[in-house]
């Protein structure tokens, strides 16, 4: 079945789109007010979109009003952001940050989070994430009236010790990690447990 976008209501288009797209890794994002208010939510239209230099990028909706929700009018406000990757051990905490919280509320308070001091940028890591990628925005790109992308430059990358096989090379023990990723529909999840690996081949055939 072909469906034309064009002639679709906006939920019928997420809907198809969120149901086949997957899995999607979560950006959980934390972001600094102009008053000092820390604010974390997820974002699954996340990922990483090269490596020279390291870039991801995150697609961000606006409220129905038209505005910007926190996080987006945070970095377009100082320009800094850190995602953080969701493992499933804190999967409550971070569907608790998916509530509309009004702006002067600490998320991570409310969901009983505890800050880490980043490296390179004012918005702190969330205690427990085992990888949290420090970025600077280099530039937003307005995709609709009510959507932008924010493409972040990545300074720096804090990965859990415990899964650090080769620090010089930079291996990491990906599956130890627990991620997770989002599925379809409201609230699905996967994990990244069931996998498989495939030789690349080194010729045409």
């Amino acid at each position: 079945m072909h469906f034309d976008f064009s002639a679709l209501p906006a939920q019928t288009v997420y809907n198809i789109l969120t149901s086949t797209v997957t899995p999607r890794p979560i950006a959980w994002v934390t972001t600094v007010s102009g008053q000092g208010v820390v604010n974390a939510a997820p974002f699954s239209f996340f990922n990483v979109m090269g490596h020279q230099p390291p870039t991801v990028a995150i697609g961000l909706m606006r409220h129905s009003n038209g505005d910007f929700k926190d996080t987006g009018a945070n970095i377009i406000e100082n320009g800094e952001f850190v995602v953080n990757l969701v493992p499933e051990s804190l999967v409550h905490q971070m569907n608790q940050t998916c509530a509309d919280y009004p702006p002067d509320v600490d998320e991570l308070a409310a969901a009983g989070l505890t800050p880490l001091a980043a490296t390179h940028v004012r918005p702190p890591r969330i205690q427990g994430s085992p990888v949290s990628l420090e970025c600077v925005s280099q530039a937003t790109v307005v995709t609709g009236p009510r959507q932008i992308v924010v493409i972040g430059r990545v300074l720096g990358a804090h990965v859990d010790d415990a899964h650090v096989r080769d620090a010089e090379r930079g291996h990491v023990d990906t599956p130890a990690l627990g991620l997770i990723a989002r599925m379809h529909g409201g609230g699905w999840y996967a994990r990244s447990t069931d996998t498989f690996q495939l030789a690349r081949p080194t010729t045409p055939p």
